[in-house]
């Protein structure tokens, strides 16, 4: 095939920045395409695809139900939607009828994070009305509890590295609260990686990006109550019918979530020894002083982290723009530019990529 960059006159991406939507999130597994591709050559009863893929996978990973549906936050709204209906055909043909009051979705305030759109936005799509519990920087179970009423249908949780994580209830302390009072508990944990994890904690609705969490194609994995998530399913006559999943990667997804369960994702060690050498040539350019750094949120994932000199010939935020310029455009982790500093994450990038950021660094430092 001819190279599509050219064809079309794209740049080329060296994704330093992690599994972004922006820049297509991840790359999908050859076994992964290969099951696509039989969903693109083969036709299904889609019904029957959507619900045989969903056992499948709530067997192998030990949960009570799970659907495949086509992005986490497709997966937010119809999560809320099913719950406020409750099944009702009604409901499911006017999703924000006058005639059902019990709307309102409890989310810490520091939660309420904007991952390409806020959290809100999918709240409010899927009929709930959004009702903030803390403080921009401090979120207790005490908090959560004391905006609880007869209105309110469920709690979500944000799982996230966007979110606020000091002085924040944990996951076992929402789903405690929600439960003492027969709601359920919804978690976006979208780029979160245990499968298991969530379910054992008890939350009720769990939703993992498929090409976040998976390296899988555009698409969500979904695990929790079998009612919840019925209810949620439902939802692919309703609102959900602007957000359908395609068989070629329901298929995908199933295929990656297998290989995952087998092999698992790369381990922090890795990226270590990886970053390393990396590392050590960044310090050796004029300007920037490089180290390896955790995941902010705790995961198991390390980055290069840059310091740009205040002496050198550009700040961070003019590397970063000078990074993305021209092809191959280099794009970063840039929520700490504000203070010097960049950071390079090399869970999609590999040796050739590492020594084009080497050289194009280089480049522009010199």
């Amino acid at each position: 095939m001819a190279n599509l960059y050219e064809k079309y006159d794209l740049k080329q991406v060296v994704n330093a920045s992690g599994k972004m939507t922006i820049l297509g999130v991840s790359k999908v597994g050859a076994n992964s395409i290969q099951a696509q591709q039989f969903g693109d050559e083969n036709f299904f009863e889609m019904s029957d695809l959507v619900t045989k893929t969903g056992q499948y996978l709530a067997q192998l990973l030990d949960a009570e139900a799970a659907v495949i549906v086509s992005s986490a936050s497709a997966a937010i709204a119809q999560a809320i939607a099913g719950i406020i209906g409750e099944g009702s055909q009604y409901h499911l043909y006017h999703p924000y009828t006058d005639k059902i009051s019990k709307r309102e979705i409890i989310i810490p305030k520091g939660q309420n994070v904007d991952y390409g759109t806020p959290e809100e936005v999918m709240i409010e799509l899927g009929g709930g009305r959004m009702v903030e519990a803390g403080y921009a920087n401090m979120c207790s179970a005490d908090h959560v509890e004391m905006m609880i009423n007869d209105q309110t249908a469920a709690i979500l949780y944000v799982k996230s590295h966007h979110a606020v994580q000091k002085s924040m209830l944990t996951i076992e302390s929402a789903i405690e609260v929600a439960h003492r009072h027969n709601l359920p508990l919804i978690l976006d944990a979208a780029a979160e990686e245990d499968l298991k994890k969530y379910i054992k904690m008890g939350a009720d609705i769990v939703i993992y990006s498929g090409a976040k969490a998976f390296s899988g194609p555009s698409s969500c994995l979904v695990l929790g109550n079998k009612q919840y998530i019925d209810w949620l399913g439902l939802q692919s006559k309703g609102i959900g019918r602007a957000m359908k999943i395609g068989k070629d990667n329901i298929l995908g997804l199933t295929q990656a979530i297998e290989d995952y369960v087998q092999f698992g994702p790369e381990t922090g060690q890795s990226m270590i020894e990886r970053l390393t050498p990396f590392v050590a040539q960044i310090n050796q350019i004029e300007g920037l002083e490089c180290e390896i750094v955790q995941d902010s949120a705790g995961r198991d994932i390390y980055r290069a982290s840059v310091k740009v000199a205040k002496t050198a010939r550009m700040n961070a935020q003019q590397l970063i723009t000078a990074l993305k310029k021209d092809s191959p455009a280099i794009y970063t982790r840039e929520y700490r530019a504000n203070m010097g500093i960049i950071e390079f994450d090399i869970r999609a990038v590999f040796e050739p990529e590492m020594k084009l950021i080497l050289d194009k660094l280089n480049k522009i430092m010199k």
